[in-house]
């Protein structure tokens, strides 16, 4: 059977090629193949200043009485024709009793097109497994296994085989079979617990009533004395089990989505960075009461501020965005002027810190971090490499094309210490770099167990123990004593365990999952959605926790906290603390990309994208994509309340509240009602217009 495939369709590109990658798809070859400009996997959407793809997306929408169009309607330019034999038409026509078109003698004309209609072809893209083929066919895995196919040709047990190489499941899991995820609770993970290595455990439980003491007893036989040899663990056992409750003490209301936050390490100072290119600062010396501190700018950003890292002594703010230069700003509220650029491309040939609007696109940068002595940043980057910048020397001192596609996060493993280092990219692997011995620029050693790309690494700070996200929907905690070697390593190809899971736009299956044959990991921690950006997890600080938890953001509006044994602790519900804390926004929906389609205007939704516990009291800081179409972003305090749904203290519960933490009476009105879709594309277009009119006058307009 031959098939041959015409389409066409309208392609919006970017007003500034550099501003993004794109896949471009090259037809005219013999050989087609993908050709991958440097991909970017946290741009889930992509600003614009004229061909603006909000405005072909809100154009191509008719103003009829439906409410909305399903996708297939957008493939009024596709059609399909088969061509078949006459014998594969007998053949189909035998098997499936369907009327076949005929020549003059009643014989089936040759090559006559078979037309399918959008919904089978809508059908047809659905299937994972072709979805996966596009994915991965840029990949550097991609090769040829017929050879494997053939070995498994003869396998009828219907147990899923694995991927092959390129990314795609050589056999259907049969209906009988169970997908094998990780046991809960993990024996492992309870081992650490009792350990003592993460968080202190009970020594009197209560054999009549069959339970733990409460906060409450706790508290009465500290103060009574009882137990006195015991007071230093009582105190443990009080601070590990008041987790912050889902009621928000405050809402904080940004114009655009919030990206991370993160308070220092001394717990006196916090600060949240958002899609406006704007980190605000604020002082969190009284957790409960905060005030606002300093705004900086990062000039010429490109889509977002990936992510940002205070010095140790708290005096500077390093923060990126999707390019090669790092902004430095001082945190003294007196300093107002602009940020110091760090260009990590400039490997000694020229001066790397300076001061302006300058600098180079060469790479964007996904993740950074200072070092133990505030003398280094590491960053991860989009050219598949780690770079080390020594701030004295102002230049980067280190660069490993360690990876094989984008290095999302990177942290180093001992803050007391700049010699080891921690990767993970979205080719599957966390790698483990040893500055004293990269004669052969070579890993120490490799982490493998994810079966798709990784979201964050976070190290506990002792040397020893990792903590990572994934876009297979799992969080993993690893041992630096249990790494893979490299000599090991480099014998497995990464790319046979993936499918290619597309997190921005794909939902996941968990008939979709594998477990990974060499997984090296001691937990795996699971619930949490990791979808549509690179959501972030942390080990729980050890003054207000005792260490005892991990915890990561969701996709679903909810920060996840997790025992070590991998049994959930608690949830924050972002979604449910804001739900319609503000009015709906026209302008700054309309300024914004649609997550799915138009109707998610009229929707509140909310993706917690990072959060941060402070180092001595029960408070969490969520920081999110929250509002109507996810258009708008927050950041929410969440305090421990025994339960309590109001407070008699200042400020009460649910306090919204402006960027600045000033009162704002618009931000309690009610919700507007969604206008036509007419009246979203002249406001739009209206912007459009006034953005071209401050570009001309030579305005910044990022």
């Amino acid at each position: 059977m031959v098939v041959s495939t015409r389409a066409t369709a309208e392609r919006n590109e970017s007003p500034d090629p550099a501003s993004h990658a794109s896949n471009v798809y090259d037809v005219e070859g013999a050989d087609a193949d993908w050709v991958d400009e440097e991909e970017d996997d946290d741009m889930d959407f992509e600003p614009t200043r004229e061909s603006s793809e909000d405005v072909a997306f809100l154009e191509s929408i008719e103003d009829d009485d439906e409410d909305f169009h399903d996708a297939a309607d957008g493939l009024s330019g596709v059609d399909i024709e088969i061509s078949m034999s006459d014998v594969e038409r007998a053949v189909e026509a035998e098997d499936d009793g369907d009327e076949t078109e005929t020549g003059g003698d009643g014989v089936p004309a040759a090559n006559a097109p078979v037309q399918v209609s959008r919904n089978q072809l809508l059908q047809l893209l659905g299937h994972a497994g072709l979805r996966r083929i596009f994915a991965n066919h840029r990949g550097p895995t991609l090769r040829a296994v017929a050879d494997e196919d053939d070995e498994n040709e003869n396998d009828d047990d219907g147990i899923d085989a694995g991927y092959d190489g390129s990314g795609v499941r050589r056999k259907r899991r049969s209906k009988r079979a169970k997908v094998k995820f990780p046991a809960v609770p993990s024996e492992e993970g309870r081992s650490l617990m009792e350990s003592g290595t993460f968080g202190s455990n009970e020594y009197y439980k209560d054999m009549l009533k069959k339970k733990k003491p409460g906060v409450a007893r706790r508290l009465m036989d500290r103060e009574l004395g009882i137990n006195p040899g015991q007071t230093r663990r009582t105190n443990r056992l009080i601070s590990q089990s008041l987790i912050p409750s889902s009621n928000a003490d405050t809402i904080i209301h940004y114009d655009s989505r919030c990206y991370s936050g993160q308070f220092s390490d001394d717990g006196n100072f916090f600060f949240s960075c958002a899609q406006d290119f704007k980190v605000r600062m604020y002082d969190t010396s009284n957790p409960y009461k905060w005030k606002y501190y300093k705004t900086v700018v990062y000039p010429y950003g490109q889509w977002t501020i990936t992510d940002a890292t205070l010095s140790p002594d708290n005096k500077y703010l390093a923060y990126s965005s999707i390019r090669s230069v790092v902004c430095l700003a001082p945190t003294d509220p007196g300093e107002t002027g602009e940020p110091y650029l760090l260009d990590f491309s400039d490997m000694g040939s020229r001066r790397g810190l300076r001061r302006g609007y300058g600098g180079y696109t060469h790479f964007g940068i996904w993740s950074i971090r200072f070092s133990g002595d505030g003398k280094e940043i590491v960053a991860g980057t989009s050219d598949h490499s780690v770079y080390v910048y020594d701030i004295e020397s102002r230049q980067s001192i280190l660069k490993i094309p360690g990876h094989s596609d984008d290095v999302n996060a990177v942290c180093f493993g001992d803050t007391s210490s700049p010699h080891i280092l921690y990767s993970g990219s979205d080719d599957t692997l966390i790698k483990v770099w040893d500055r004293r011995s990269m004669g052969d620029s070579r890993e120490a050693g490799v982490f493998m167990g994810h079966t798709e790309g990784l979201t964050y690494v976070d190290s506990k700070g002792d040397g020893r123990y990792v903590l990572s996200n994934g876009k297979d929907q799992m969080m993993k905690l690893w041992d630096l004593r249990k790494m893979m070697p490299t000599e090991k390593a480099s014998e497995l190809d990464p790319g046979r365990f993936t499918t290619g899971f597309d997190y921005r736009y794909m939902s996941f299956s968990e008939q979709d999952y594998t477990p990974h044959p060499h997984d090296c990991s001691l937990v795996t921690f699971r619930g949490h959605r990791v979808l549509k950006t690179l959501i972030r997890c942390h080990f729980s600080p050890p003054g207000s926790t005792d260490s005892r938890y991990v915890y990561t953001g969701s996709e679903d509006g909810k920060v996840y906290i997790y025992n070590m044994d991998a049994t959930l602790a608690g949830k924050v519900d972002v979604n449910r603390a804001t739900h319609h804390s503000r009015p709906r926004n026209l302008d700054l929906y309309t300024a914004s990309y649609a997550m799915d389609d138009h109707r998610s205007a009229s929707e509140w939704k909310t993706c917690v994208r990072d959060a941060s516990w402070h180092p001595s009291a029960p408070v969490i800081a969520a920081t999110s994509w929250n509002g109507w179409g996810m258009s708008t972003g927050t950041c929410t305090t969440h305090t421990w309340n025994d339960g309590a749904e109001a407070d008699e203290g200042e400020p009460k519960m649910g306090t919204r509240v402006d960027q600045t933490l000033e009162h704002d009476e618009d931000l309690y009105k009610e919700p507007e009602r969604l206008r036509s879709r007419g009246y979203l594309r002249s406001r739009l277009r209206s912007q459009r217009v006034a953005a071209t009119d401050e570009d001309d006058d030579g305005e910044n307009g990022w």
